[in-house]
């Protein structure tokens, strides 16, 4: 299928792991003009590397809470079509467990940098008329987790912004839409399910076992939530805006599974 999207400028935030990696990737392979951005030059110069020479990738060492790195990140991607929102790893564990600064982090990277960036290419895409913004989510905004409770609140509140934002920005030429994974195969969810699995096992080791409950008994793949978010980014889904993707195999929709 042509997903017209050759040419394409595309700026992925934490494109040097997990679904931001695979996301790279797959823009890459669609012939896109790919930025990433990470925390460390070394992280980039290697994502760099295993995407290979072939492909126009671009990279920028950031760290979008600190001051200024979200117009520096704007002023050095003028020209972006697509940006891919993807950054924001939040504090996991129940309220009792999470300091009131461990939520100010979560809430400055997952919420207010995420706000600030899309504020930025927002105005950009408008005076183009053209755009397409994705908001990498996750499902539990959705499906509320006392066991990861920063995450259920940024979520929730990242899911409306999408939805309140992409509901007027077609009046501009410009889609806001979300992908929200359910549980992904990431280093994140392998150190998440180790903890479950010491707090219930008392064996790290064991955590493959919390995963077995899953739809087909296993989680999504990296490769598979990036598949989605590059054809909601492209010309065949050009209807779509102010809604949320969930790609969880209808997790959401149930209790909770572990």
């Amino acid at each position: 299928m042509e997903l017209g999207l050759k040419k394409k400028q595309v700026l992925i935030t934490g494109g040097t792991k997990g679904i931001g990696l695979a996301t790279a990737k797959a823009f890459a392979r669609e012939g896109c003009i790919v930025h990433i951005t990470g925390r460390k030059l070394s992280d980039l110069e290697h994502v760099k590397k295993e995407i290979g020479s072939n492909f126009q990738i671009h990279t920028h060492v950031c760290d979008l809470k600190k001051s200024g790195a979200t117009k520096k990140l704007a002023d050095d991607c003028q020209a972006i079509d697509i940006l891919v929102n993807n950054a924001g790893a939040t504090p996991t564990g129940p309220i009792e467990l999470v300091g009131i600064e461990e939520w100010r982090e979560g809430l400055e990277l997952k919420v207010i940098a995420t706000v600030d960036l899309t504020k930025k290419f927002y105005e950009k895409m408008c005076k183009r008329k053209k755009g397409v913004i994705i908001n990498v989510i996750g499902n539990c905004g959705e499906r509320p987790d006392p066991e990861i409770i920063v995450a259920t609140v940024t979520n929730s509140g990242m899911m409306n912004f999408t939805r309140a934002l992409g509901s007027v920005s077609v009046n501009h030429g410009v889609r806001v839409l979300a992908v929200n994974p359910g549980a992904t195969s990431t280093e994140r969810l392998v150190h998440i399910m180790e903890e479950k699995a010491r707090d219930r096992y008392g064996n790290p080791n064991l955590w493959e076992k919390l995963v077995e409950p899953l739809p087909f008994n296993r989680a999504s793949t990296p490769s598979e939530q990036a598949d989605m978010i590059v054809f909601a980014a492209s010309e065949r889904c050009s209807y779509v805006s102010g809604t949320i993707l969930t790609v969880d195999a209808g997790i959401a929709q149930r209790g909770h599974i572990f």
